[in-house]
């Protein structure tokens, strides 16, 4: 069975061994909330892979001169990005969906340039017939004017 990479097993003496870091620095970062561990019963903190992971990213940070406090915004930063970018791929599966179903549909319609309703048909129109014209305009109601 693999572990997951989320999955909290470590505890912190093998946490900081293998991020190459004293128990105590460990303790430091979790207080100052760089990385938060699951907690076991009896409040014994539990660290998974990722979070190993990020420890690593967190001593890298500091030895190229990085501050705890320029860490920790690089990294609130970093977790900003990442749900943005989640965010834009969800919304660009929306879009997929949406632009499916509107090439599904051939019942689009507008206002033409004479006010009457214009069918925007979608695909090969008969043979004859001119291309509908239409704009679509909004105007926001100001007060009755």
């Amino acid at each position: 069975m693999a572990l997951g990479s989320d999955r909290p097993v470590y505890v912190i003496s093998i946490a900081a061994e293998l991020a190459g870091m004293h128990p105590q620095t460990l303790r430091q970062y979790d207080r100052m909330g760089l990385v938060e561990p699951s907690r076991a019963p009896g409040r014994a903190r539990r660290y998974s892979q990722r979070d190993v992971e990020k420890l690593q990213e967190i001593q890298d940070l500091s030895q190229a001169g990085v501050s705890l406090e320029g860490i920790k915004r690089i990294m609130g930063l970093q977790n900003q990005l990442d749900e943005m970018h989640a965010r834009m791929q969800e919304m660009a599966q929306e879009l997929d969906v949406a632009h499916a179903k509107l090439a599904e549909s051939s019942r689009v319609f507008a206002a033409g340039s004479r006010g009457e309703v214009v069918h925007l048909a979608r695909g090969k129109r008969p043979a004859g017939k001119p291309r509908s014209q239409a704009v679509v305009l909004y105007r926001p109601n100001r007060g009755g004017k």
